[in-house]
């Protein structure tokens, strides 16, 4: 089925930064148009077995699905029955982690992620986020974490994922205008409520990490990781370890670049992110050339793909660091399962780190009006050491 737009859902667009940040305005928010689909369970025979990781006490695949893709971000919505396919097919692969949000479409991620698992819904982990300000039109107006924007937020999320439980909820940004304690007390409060399974934080930094775990066990940061992005390592991988702490690693792929197959004279459409990111101009991408190279040069003596590389020197760096790698197609979905039969050696991984250290990546990994909202220590060149983060602290603690 060809999906239509509406005139009113063209017009969307984002208030925040029209021109930097999350611009997706045409297509946002319509699964509503389209009917469902109804799918059988697989066999078991159909089910792959994929190796498992905890984060914190929470088991999931060593290797998970963003489930932004289908929806937002990287171009316009797929067809709502290829999003649905490609999402059953990650089961059927041994994928047990699903992740969404409700900014995602907005709200069309959530929905296609509820419909593809409703049949298989306890076999599997969906995680989701709040965090954001959105308007009635799908507008992004800002942040927003009050606690009771919070419940809101999760009755929805609820009703979209077709479920009575979110496995885990992440905060999406740090709102600086919430303390983390009373962002981390609302979700306690659901997670006593058997709404919520397990809490998780987003592009945060070691301050608001500590913070947050002494009001709430914190099962997982989610941040943007991989072999160019090393923005988490020096806060946010350290405390992670030290808690007992899981990292779900975002962007693993570099958005596509490190697989090799986006030329530097690529363009990205208006409503792919990555026409806001400096680091996707033709001339970084011509500059950071050498970074693919000495990912090929790995990939070819093993006779994989640079993707899986890319993936399993997460899984190499630590037991608890699970890579969820978004997709639109079903064979980039099953190179990026495989990836998880991919072992790299201390001489392997070695390479990759003397090779990584002689280069200088160009251009930042966000437009500056996304980078606006990560936290302090999430964020190259900045520090949560010594302070409290970009979340305020209660009155009582001033």
């Amino acid at each position: 089925m060809k999906r239509v737009f509406t005139k009113q859902e063209e017009n969307r667009v984002f208030s925040l930064d029209r021109r930097e940040f999350l611009l997706a305005g045409a297509t946002l928010a319509a699964a509503a148009m389209l009917p469902p689909i109804a799918f059988s369970a697989p066999s078991k025979k159909q089910i792959s077995a994929l190796p498992r990781r905890k984060l914190g006490a929470l088991e999931v695949s060593a290797i998970g699905l963003g489930c932004m893709n289908v929806a937002w971000g990287f171009g316009p919505p797929i067809e709502k029955g290829d999003a649905i396919k490609l999402i059953r097919h990650a089961y059927d692969r041994g994928v047990t982690y699903f992740d969404s949000a409700e900014v995602y479409g907005p709200f069309l991620s959530e929905e296609l992620v509820g419909e593809a698992l409703a049949v298989v819904r306890n076999k599997v982990v969906m995680a989701s986020k709040f965090g954001f300000d959105i308007g009635p039109t799908g507008e992004i107006r800002g942040l927003n974490s009050r606690p009771e924007h919070i419940r809101k937020v999760v009755e929805a999320s609820l009703k979209r994922l077709k479920t009575d439980r979110i496995d885990l909820l992440y905060q999406h940004r740090v709102d600086p205008k919430v303390p983390i304690e009373d962002v981390a007390g609302t979700v306690k409060d659901l997670i006593q409520e058997g709404k919520v399974l397990h809490f998780g934080l987003s592009e945060a930094g070691g301050a608001t990490i500590r913070r947050a775990h002494k009001e709430q066990t914190v099962s997982a940061i989610q941040n943007e990781y991989s072999i160019w992005t090393r923005d988490t390592e020096d806060e946010a991988i350290p405390v992670c370890e030290e808690l007992g702490i899981g990292l779900v690693a975002w962007g693993p792929l570099g958005k596509g670049y490190l697989t090799g197959t986006i030329p530097s004279s690529a363009t990205f459409v208006k409503t792919d992110l990555r026409s806001t990111m400096p680091r996707f101009t033709h001339e970084a991408m011509d500059a950071n050339r050498p970074v693919v190279h000495l990912i090929e040069r790995v990939a070819q003596r093993k006779g994989v793909k640079n993707s899986q590389i890319a993936l399993a020197w997460l899984t190499a760096r630590k037991p608890w660091i699970v890579p969820i790698p978004g997709t639109t197609r079903i064979n980039h979905l099953d190179e990026n399962i495989d990836a998880a039969n991919v072992q790299l050696s201390e001489a392997d991984m070695q390479e990759i780190e003397t090779g990584f250290a002689k280069l200088t990546i160009q251009g930042a990994r966000s437009s500056e009006a996304v980078l606006a909202l990560i936290d302090a220590g999430a964020r190259l060149g900045t520090s949560s050491k010594g302070t409290h983060g970009r979340s305020p602290l209660r009155k009582e603690e001033k």
